[in-house]
């Protein structure tokens, strides 16, 4: 009990910071799809999109699963200084190196993502990774030595001035440019889109966030353990191809819907554009599991030794899994309300919003079945399992996206979170038994599922808002009603909701 009391009580700092900041960030979503309604203005959102899907990728090629390796041999025993010594140094050459070399071809890759005339947002785009990735480790550190409330300070900041900045750009300058046209910031600001100044800001941020972590890495000086250095790469390189394949999974559907989608450029980008607008919508689901993911890696390799770490597993598992379908719930029974988040121009997708929902429930729970290749060193089968999703997302977009645009999209990325999760299931109970309580599970998920179909048939029969708000509400309250029933021994045992159960 005491140590899901810490992963609970580090899962809350994790997630009050990511909601923070996701919520700061969600401030943005309304702002920029509000002010930015035009086609040509929806559809500069649509080239930031695609760019933000290829910094995706190109993030996962710079940070080569450091991170994780540094919880695992941080676990392992492994003196920590030296440890941050040289996977800081690791990181930092190659930074360096690959920073220099996509730089170099910032003209070929702005003529691929269709940025032609604009290839200094490639060097911007690299310069904004580039010291992300280095605050990887320190944040990492943070992360090991249980500090969430440094780490949610530092995040919070970062999206803060994110944040300033991007009104600065978007809210404000239009306004000041056309005031004073013919000062050389007007001129500046011309010469640039909508895609540029929403870049700049997250670099400003970056920048801003890398400082404030210069007490975790202020100390450093060059060099590092050969010997250690071989063992954390020989651990962490296969979470370049799990990490690839992983955002095959989450943001090539962009950049398909953009190559694919048999309509003018102009209609691609806005495509894409509504439909990445939409995605934000399953932001409960996805603040959730950020916030699980940062103290969950740690918190698993620690547990690993303990006799009782499966029975630990499995009861973390099902709350998880009730925290995930009361998220979906959330989302899902209030879209008439959420919708109002994202500018009316955006709103045509709002119907892939359930499909993302469902998608990111098997996805969390896959991130909670993975903890078994993680610490039986087991990556290969990791990999295996992300391949046979990017796979499924590559074929099925090819495949439909020509046909239903982003609806094709929203389907495989649920076809694929699917069969991870269920491959990802018996593939762990063969290498690394944990009782989970399937039976349970299953359930949950399945109340989850016929109630959202009960708010689908409210839907049908009735336009007016007012009684499918109340008809969600009901359903909603259903559902905590039957948790309730369902777990009150173990919810009367818990801190400050127990006396309330009782």
């Amino acid at each position: 009990m005491a140590s899901l009391k810490k992963l609970a009580g580090e899962t809350i700092w994790y997630g009050l910071s990511n909601i923070a900041a996701k919520l700061l960030n969600q401030i943005l979503t309304p702002i920029i799809t509000y002010i930015l309604k035009s086609p040509r203005q929806v559809a500069d959102l649509g080239d930031f999109s695609v760019l933000y899907a290829c910094i995706s990728f190109v993030n996962v090629v710079y940070t080569y699963g450091l991170e994780t390796a540094y919880f695992r041999f941080a676990a392992g025993g492994t003196d920590q200084r030296k440890l941050f010594q040289t996977t800081f140094s690791s990181i930092l050459v190659s930074t360096a190196v690959l920073s220099a070399l996509l730089i170099g071809f910032s003209v070929p890759i702005a003529n691929f993502v269709g940025l032609d005339s604009h290839p200094e947002y490639i060097t911007w785009c690299v310069l904004f990774i580039a010291v992300d990735t280095l605050a990887a480790i320190p944040f990492a550190m943070l992360r090991q030595e249980g500090r969430p409330r440094k780490y949610a300070f530092v995040r919070v900041s970062g999206i803060t001035v994110n944040i300033f900045c991007t009104l600065f750009f978007i809210a404000w300058s239009p306004g000041y440019v056309a005031a004073h046209a013919g000062s050389s910031y007007a001129q500046w600001y011309h010469t640039n889109t909508n895609a540029g100044f929403l870049l700049l800001p997250n670099l400003a941020g970056s920048v801003v966030t890398f400082l404030l972590l210069y007490r975790e890495w202020g100390s450093y000086r060059f060099g590092f353990d050969k010997a250690l250095w071989r063992k954390v790469i020989a651990y962490s390189s296969p979470m370049i191809i799990v990490g690839l394949g992983g955002m095959v999974n989450e943001t090539i559907d962009r950049i398909m819907l953009r190559k694919l989608l048999p309509v003018d450029s102009e209609h691609e980008r806005m495509a894409v554009a509504i439909y990445s607008n939409n995605y934000k919508l399953a932001i409960f689901i996805t603040l959730f599991i950020q916030a699980f993911r940062m103290s969950a890696e740690p918190f698993f390799f620690s547990q690993a030794a303990d006799k009782d770490a499966p029975k630990t597993y499995a009861r973390v598992m099902k709350w998880f899994v009730i925290t995930l379908c009361s998220a979906f719930l959330f989302t899902s029974l209030f879209l008439d309300g959420w919708k109002y988040f994202i500018g009316p121009s955006y709103r045509a997708g709002l119907g892939v919003v359930p499909i993302l929902l469902a998608a990111n429930v098997a996805l969390g729970i896959y991130y909670n079945l993975s903890v078994w290749y993680k610490i039986t060193d087991k990556m290969y089968l990791g990999t295996i399992i992300t391949l046979i999703g990017a796979a499924i997302t590559l074929v099925l977009n090819f495949a439909f996206i020509p046909t239903y645009g982003m609806y094709a999209c929203a389907w495989a990325t649920l076809a694929a979170y699917g069969s991870m999760m269920v491959i990802s299931y018996f593939m762990g109970q063969r290498y690394f038994p944990v009782p989970y309580n399937v039976r349970k599970l299953l359930a949950y998920l399945a109340v989850m599922l016929l109630l959202f179909f009960a708010e689908q048939g409210v839907m049908y029969l009735t336009g007016i808002i007012l009684i499918r708000l109340l008809a969600g509400a009901g359903l909603m309250l259903l559902f905590i009603l039957l948790v309730i029933n369902a777990e009150k021994k173990e919810l009367q045992g818990m801190p400050l909701i127990g006396k309330w159960i009782r």
